[in-house]
């Protein structure tokens, strides 16, 4: 059976504007190749909303698909993507965080709604990247 399942990402604890050398740093969800809904890293917090569509996969496990779903059946993910706002305009990623749909728990599956927090700094103070897994990033059931 297909189902959207709703999810709201949470981030705090973001990095500042200039990090690690980088200028006017935003982030926010990729959405197949850009960004989406990108906050100012100096921000207090980042909130993004967005739904992906789930549907048994041949071996049952749920897959995860939509403009947000990257990677391959079984292994699928969401990136929050890191980058600079040049002068000129557009958007130059330097780094992202990938936060894995398997990691999901049951009960956010059932309730077709999740909130994921987490904080988007790491331990140099630049900004959060690689494999995000738990107790990294917390994920319960709802949409508040």
């Amino acid at each position: 059976m297909t189902q959207n399942l709703k999810l709201r990402v949470v981030g705090r604890e973001l990095p500042g504007a200039e990090c690690g050398g980088f200028r006017d740093v935003h982030v926010g969800v990729q959405r197949g190749k850009e960004p989406d809904g990108l906050v100012r890293a100096d921000a207090p917090e980042a909130v993004w909303e967005f739904e992906v569509t789930t549907a048994p996969a041949p071996d049952g496990t749920p897959d995860f698909k939509g403009p947000y779903a990257q990677g391959r059946r079984g292994e699928r993910f969401f990136y929050l993507t890191w980058g600079e706002l040049p002068p000129g305009g557009g958007f130059a990623m330097f780094r992202r965080a990938k936060l894995f749909f398997a990691d999901l728990p049951d009960e956010v599956l059932a309730a077709g709604s999740g909130v994921a927090e987490l904080g988007l700094t790491d331990p140099a103070g630049l900004p959060l990247c690689a494999a995000v897994r738990p107790p990294r990033v917390t994920w319960r059931a709802g949409t508040g």
